[in-house]
C-alpha cells in the first residue's frame, strides 16, 4: 500500500489529491515536530510509537473536479483499497447499549465527584462490508451529501484507510492570518428546519443549558490557547450551524501569528480540544486512554494539508470510519457534563453515526 490522500474543502466543487511516490510517511511523536513541516497530516487522538502522527510527503498534488474521480487510472484508485483485516470479536461488544451504559456510568461518576468539568465518551460500531464498494465511490457520495463539511479519504500502511466528513476546523490559514473554531453542542435537525438557510437555523433551535455550557467550555479553552501565541485575536458571536443531519453551536476565532514556523507548537496546545477530550485536558485525556473500551486510533485526531508557506487546512477527524477489507468501523462520541443522561448521550452518538451510515446504507 502506498500513501495517498484526497480531500475536498467545504463548499468547493473540486478536490485535491496528495500522493507520496516512494517510501512511507514520516512518523512523528509530537505535534511540535510539525514545526516547519509541509505535507498531508494524519494525526491520532493519542500519539504513540504504535500510533504516530503521519506526514505524507506531497510529491504530487493534483486538483480534480469531484465528478471526474471515476476516471482516475485503476492503479491510482487501487491505492485506496483496504488491505487490513478486521477482528469482529474485538469490536462486536461495543455495539451493545449495555456496554455503553457501563462506560457512561464510569465517566459520569468523575463529573459528579467534581474531578472533571467535562469529558467526552466515544464508541465504535462495526458494519459488515458485504459489497465491494470502492472507497473512492464513498468519498464522492460524501461530497454530494455533505457540501458544508470537510471530506477526506486517506490510506497509509500504518493507519489503514479512513474516511471522514467533519464540520470542525482545527486550524486554517496562511502567512500571518489564521482561523480556528469552537464547536460543541449537538442537536438533531427537525423536519421543519431542513428547508431553512444557515442564517435562520439559530432562531429555530432551542438549545439546552447543557449545550450552551459545553460550547462555552470549548470557546474558553481556545481563547486560553491563543493567548499563549498572540495578542491579536477576535472571537465572533456564537451561532448555530448545520452539519449533515445535525446542528451545532459554533464560535469563530480569527488571529494573527508573527510567523508560521511554530504551527506545530500551536497544534500541541489546541489538540485535543475539550470538544473531543474534556477539561482539565491532561487529566481527562489520561482517563479516556485508560478507561474507554474502544481505542479511538485516528478518530478524533486531525487530518489535512499543512503548508507554512501556503494554505493550511486542518480539521478534527469526526464523523469518520475505518474501512477494512470486511468491515466498516464507525466512530462517534459526545461530551458529558454533570447533567448528562445516558439515554440522551446514546441518542446523540446514534445521530452522529448516521452521517457515515448514510454512505454505506447501514
Amino acid at each position: 500500500m502506498s500513501s495517498i490522500a484526497i480531500y475536498r474543502l467545504p463548499y468547493q466543487e473540486h478536490c485535491t489529491l496528495v500522493e507520496q511516490s516512494a517510501g512511507e510517511p514520516a512518523e512523528l511523536l509530537s505535534c511540535s515536530e510539525l514545526n516547519g513541516c509541509e505535507g498531508f497530516v494524519v494525526a491520532p487522538f493519542e500519539v504513540s510509537p504504535q500510533q504516530p502522527i503521519l506526514l505524507i510527503r506531497p510529491d504530487r498534488v493534483t486538483r480534480l473536479p469531484v465528478g471526474q474521480l471515476s476516471g482516475l487510472p485503476a492503479a491510482l484508485a487501487d491505492q485506496f483499497a483496504a488491505q487490513e483485516q478486521f477482528s469482529g470479536a474485538y469490536y462486536a461488544a461495543q455495539q451493545a447499549k449495555g456496554n455503553y451504559a457501563i462506560d457512561f456510568a464510569n465517566f459520569h461518576a468523575q463529573l459528579q465527584a467534581g474531578v472533571f468539568q467535562k469529558i467526552v465518551l466515544a464508541r465504535c460500531v462495526a458494519h459488515p462490508r458485504a459489497e465491494e464498494v470502492p472507497p473512492l465511490a464513498l468519498f464522492q457520495k460524501a461530497c454530494q451529501l455533505y457540501p458544508r463539511m470537510f471530506i477526506c479519504l486517506v490510506a497509509t500502511p500504518r493507519s489503514g484507510v479512513w474516511l471522514t466528513a467533519t464540520p470542525e476546523i482545527l486550524l486554517q490559514g496562511q502567512g500571518r492570518q489564521w482561523h480556528t473554531i469552537a464547536l460543541a453542542g449537538t442537536m438533531k435537525m427537525q423536519p421543519s428546519q431542513l428547508g431553512l438557510q444557515d442564517s435562520e437555523q439559530g432562531a429555530a433551535a432551542s438549545w439546552t443549558v447543557k449545550d450552551i455550557r459545553e460550547q462555552r467550555i470549548v470557546a474558553t479553552y481556545v481563547t486560553e490557547c491563543l493567548e499563549q501565541f498572540t495578542g491579536d485575536f477576535r472571537e465572533e458571536a456564537t451561532r448555530t450551524v448545520r452539519a449533515a443531519n445535525l446542528i451545532h453551536l459554533r464560535s469563530d476565532f480569527t488571529f494573527t501569528l508573527p510567523d508560521a514556523d511554530h504551527i506545530g507548537d500551536l497544534l500541541l496546545a489546541l489538540h485535543p480540544t475539550p470538544a473531543i477530550c474534556g477539561l482539565p485536558k491532561r487529566e481527562t485525556f489520561k482517563f479516556i486512554v485508560q478507561n474507554e473500551h474502544t481505542p479511538r486510533r485516528y478518530y478524533s485526531g486531525f487530518m489535512g494539508m499543512l503548508s507554512p508557506k501556503g494554505d493550511t487546512d486542518l480539521f478534527v477527524s469526526l464523523r469518520c470510519m475505518n474501512i477494512t477489507r470486511n468491515a466498516y468501523l464507525l466512530y462517534a462520541g459526545g461530551g458529558l457534563l454533570t447533567d448528562s443522561s445516558a439515554e440522551q448521550e446514546w441518542n446523540e452518538t446514534e445521530a452522529k453515526l448516521e452521517v457515515m451510515r448514510a454512505l454505506i446504507g447501514g
